[in-house]
């Protein structure tokens, strides 16, 4: 196990380098410059001048990502030139409220989708097993840009029951964790009714059924616990994308994370905020999608990690 997860962890370095390169040549590709919105249109030369030189943006591009690698080798993610605060200080900052808006969205799909999931595998074919499938094809139809604001509308405005937007309670997480969980309940739910459908045919579950077992003991604890491999698959690889896909829900709700620390940096041209938003949000990506490689093992025995 433990020489299994230092590979894993080594196989990260090439990764990270190539989002670190790709990352670094495209924000210096995003047009305007750094210096001018933050001086303004109207300040002389010299001073625009100090401070790109101030800033090292008066380096040659290659020179400037030779001095981000070295910063980054040693641990440091630059420093930001709108705040002048370290990247990772910013980061660290705001990473809490990303994480608290992807668990509670994560906990909206879950709710939803499992019961979903499991009653319209055991009555296939019938009315709440069509209702189900066509959740999932609203679900999946309604991008988080569009639900957002339709949710605030209908539940902010027209009912007053709940913030339109802020950190500062339970209250102002629902909506957006709403938004976010939504359309993963769709996905999960039409997985886990294909993958329970899968193992209602198989001989374990008649031979279970024949011996006497309650039917909620086989369908818990059997069918359920054996369709988990491809949920689990699916469950990671949403949970780490909501780091990522956050951006739109939280500019939308006023969210403080990362998703709207990094709209600000592109909109204020700060490369280094870019560039260490986008690296911890890769390295995020890839060590859920580990901790889910290793969970495999608790639901399936015959997985073995050499």
């Amino acid at each position: 196990m433990s020489r299994y997860v230092l590979k894993r962890l080594f196989s990260l370095i090439p990764v990270l380098f190539g989002v670190v390169t790709a990352v670094f040549l495209l924000a210096h590709l995003i047009p305007g410059d750094p210096v001018d919105i933050m001086l303004g249109e109207t300040a002389q030369p010299a001073q625009k001048e100090e401070l790109r030189k101030y800033l090292k943006l008066d380096l040659p591009l290659h020179e400037q990502y030779l001095e981000y690698l070295k910063g980054l080798s040693s641990g440091n993610l630059g420093t930001s030139i709108r705040s002048r605060k370290p990247v990772i200080e910013e980061i660290l900052l705001r990473f809490p409220a990303t994480l608290e808006l992807a668990i509670a969205s994560i906990i909206v799909a879950i709710l939803i989708s499992f019961p979903a999931g499991i009653i319209a595998a055991i009555k296939r074919d019938t009315s709440y097993d069509h209702g189900s499938l066509l959740f999932s094809l609203i679900g999946l139809s309604m991008p988080n840009f569009w639900l957002g604001p339709l949710l605030i509308l209908v539940f902010s405005i027209k009912l007053d029951l709940l913030p339109v937007s802020g950190r500062a309670g339970i209250a102002h997480i629902i909506l957006p964790a709403l938004t976010m969980g939504f359309g993963m309940a769709a996905i999960l739910t039409r997985l886990i009714r294909s993958s329970m459908l899968d193992e209602l045919t198989q001989d374990y579950v008649r031979t279970a059924v024949a011996k006497g077992v309650k039917k909620r003991r086989v369908v818990l604890l059997h069918i359920l616990k054996n369709s988990m491999i491809p949920v689990l698959t699916v469950l990671g690889l949403q949970f780490g994308a909501l780091l990522a896909g956050s951006i739109i829900t939280e500019t939308i709700f006023s969210w403080p994370g990362i998703g709207r620390l990094t709209i600000h940096a592109i909109n204020s041209r700060d490369y280094p905020l870019v560039q260490g938003c986008v690296l911890f949000i890769a390295l995020f990506y890839v060590l859920v999608n580990l901790v889910t490689d290793l969970v495999y093992g608790l639901f399936d025995p015959r997985i073995r990690y050499e």
